[in-house]
């Protein structure tokens, strides 16, 4: 068996400490498709499952990484709509932090030829996250007011692109004037430095008192519940994780009082639960790209031996956009 650079999670550990090792080539089963790793994404995901705080929680020893673009090395059996040599993105669960991975047909998605990978590896999970959470689970409307938290980050960068492009005036907020003009770029209307300024009498005087009419909250803690403050009647909050590190509780008549409804978005179940949902998410989302709608933002490359340093920048918030990292 042939032998690929990868990095190996064998004990619960911080991501500084992640190192790169020698390990066998995955074989590809029936139903798979080899990929040559050009490009991995990195996710805050990331970070909480090397230290065993995700939802999910990989048994030991892993590869971690779950996005990831390159070109089609092999198919296994039963596959003939993809052939070695194609360029291709796929959500890989896990093993993208690695020179090869192998991954289910259904996760893996033909991307345009003039698409850098680096840009293509951005995008399996913090794109179709946000699509799925604007567009399937919050019905965004063209003309509403959206606001979204962490903004230049990469699920909020993704989401202010989309917003935007969806026709919704969308405010933004973000640490710093920095990482505020990255969300300017991308299409925010109006910008809010949660470290200076109340978020909530921001948003309620930037709308006239009415408030947003969707939500999209990544972050979780206080940041929910301010969110629950200036959110407009029958608007929309949506919970898609908890990167602040709370898990807020939210009292059910405030959910009463404005008729608000509060929905979920959990990603990485829709490939089992809706593969026709994710089949269209991903082919609106190529469609948005080459209308140049959708850009995703690379801030740093890195190679693998220096994993560690990109999910540390990561875990400690000194990245905008997206990190990746390069095999």
């Amino acid at each position: 068996m042939s032998e690929m650079r990868a990095v190996v999670v064998e004990e619960l550990i911080q991501p500084e400490a992640l190192v790169e090792r020698s390990v066998p080539a995955p074989p590809v089963q029936p139903g798979e498709v080899l990929i040559e790793v050009r490009a991995a994404g990195c996710n805050f995901s990331d970070v909480l499952m090397l230290q065993g705080r995700y939802q999910e929680k990989p048994a030991l020893p892993f590869i971690p990484g779950r996005e990831a673009a390159g070109v089609v090395a092999e198919v296994g059996a039963g596959i003939s709509d993809l052939h070695p040599g194609d360029r291709v993105m796929a959500y890989t669960h896990l093993g993208a932090f690695a020179e090869s991975v192998a991954v289910d047909r259904r996760n893996v998605h033909r991307i345009p030829e003039a698409m850098p990978f680096e840009q293509a590896a951005a995008m399996p999970i913090v794109y179709p996250t946000s699509h799925a959470a604007l567009v399937d689970r919050a019905g965004l409307r063209a003309g509403e007011t959206l606001l979204v938290h962490a903004a230049a980050g990469g699920v909020g960068l993704a989401a202010v692109q989309i917003g935007r492009a969806l026709g919704a005036r969308v405010i933004a907020t973000a640490g710093g004037a920095k990482k505020l003009e990255i969300a300017r770029a991308a299409g925010a209307d109006v910008l809010i430095d949660y470290r200076q300024e109340d978020f909530v009498a921001q948003v309620l005087e930037a709308t006239a008192g009415r408030g947003a009419d969707v939500i999209y909250d990544s972050v979780g803690g206080e940041t929910t519940d301010g969110s629950l403050r200036c959110i407009a009647w029958k608007g929309r909050l949506i919970v898609v994780g908890f990167a602040g590190g709370t898990i807020p509780e939210i009292r059910a008549n405030r959910i009463m009082l404005k008729n608000i409804s509060v929905v979920g978005l959990h990603w990485p179940v829709y490939g089992e639960k809706e593969p026709e949902t994710v089949r269209g998410i991903f082919e609106d989302l190529m469609r948005l790209y080459e209308e140049g709608l959708l850009t995703p933002l690379i801030q740093k490359r890195y190679p693998l031996s220096e994993a560690g340093a990109a999910l540390s920048a990561l875990a400690t918030r000194r990245t905008v956009g997206k990190v990746v990292i390069e095999p």
